[in-house]
């Protein structure tokens, strides 16, 4: 449990905390990293000293520490890491994700995957699983980590401000903005992988249509051409033009 009285700037347990909990949490997602360093905003709200950047800092360093560390992870125990953190079909759907999002979106996911519920781990040991490129990695990583760390210690610094005096409330507050926002990013990824599946799904049906409905197209001069059901136009070629019909076609002129 973190001790609020604790993580005040000028307290050696607050540095630690800052680099330490987000670098371990990339490898043990378990570890409560957001909650702390929403915690460290909470508790140096409304103060100005200059070594709270220090403490922003700390935690974008162990965030991307922490990532890149799995990447390792990743890439040199791939068989090992695929057996014990992909096990069974919903690991290899987490995996499956990951590969398709990071070949859709490159480093875009990884800097969004900071903020959606277990997928900094998915996405970062798939990366070192496939061999994403190193410098893009390191890009997405660093970038990713200033923005999450950030953002996590501005909500704590928000829910610490309006509820000065009670940090437990301004905890709480820091924590229901971070599970509201990032509800908000799954619900938009959940929508929009079902817009994907619509075309795909709507082309799968079109294609197991009966064959007897199939259209046969057949060829005359391209001045007449009469069929016995409904004409449809059909490429030219070598000026003769063809006409789709659901039945035989008739020849005329």
């Amino acid at each position: 449990m973190i001790d609020l009285a604790q993580l005040d700037v000028s307290s050696p347990v607050s540095y630690l905390v800052a680099v330490l909990v987000p670098a371990l949490d990339a490898l043990i997602p378990v570890l409560p990293s957001e909650t702390a360093v929403i915690a460290l905003g909470v508790a140096t709200a409304g103060g100005t000293d200059p070594r709270i950047a220090v403490l922003v800092g700390l935690a974008a360093l162990g965030a991307f520490l922490g990532d890149n560390a799995a990447y390792l992870v990743g890439r040199r125990f791939g068989p090992a890491v695929s057996r014990r953190v992909f096990a069974g079909e919903r690991g290899e759907r987490r995996r499956d994700w990951a590969q398709r999002s990071l070949a859709r979106y490159g480093v875009r996911i990884i800097v969004a995957c900071r903020f959606i519920p277990g997928g900094r781990t998915a996405v970062t040991l798939t990366c070192g699983l496939i061999g994403y490129p190193r410098r893009r990695f390191v890009f997405g990583t660093a970038l990713a980590g200033i923005l999450w760390a950030s953002y996590a210690f501005l909500l704590g610094r928000i829910g610490g401000q309006a509820f000065e005096g009670r940090p437990w409330a301004g905890l709480l507050v820091g924590l229901g903005l971070t599970v509201a926002v990032s509800g908000v990013i799954e619900a938009v990824r959940r929508i929009r992988r079902r817009q994907r599946r619509r075309p795909a799904r709507a082309g799968r049906s079109g294609s197991a249509a009966d064959p007897a409905a199939q259209t046969r197209c057949s060829t005359s001069p391209a001045h007449v051409l009469q069929a016995n059901s409904t004409r449809v136009a059909c490429p030219v070629k070598e000026g003769r033009a063809s006409v789709c019909t659901g039945g035989d076609a008739v020849r005329r002129g």
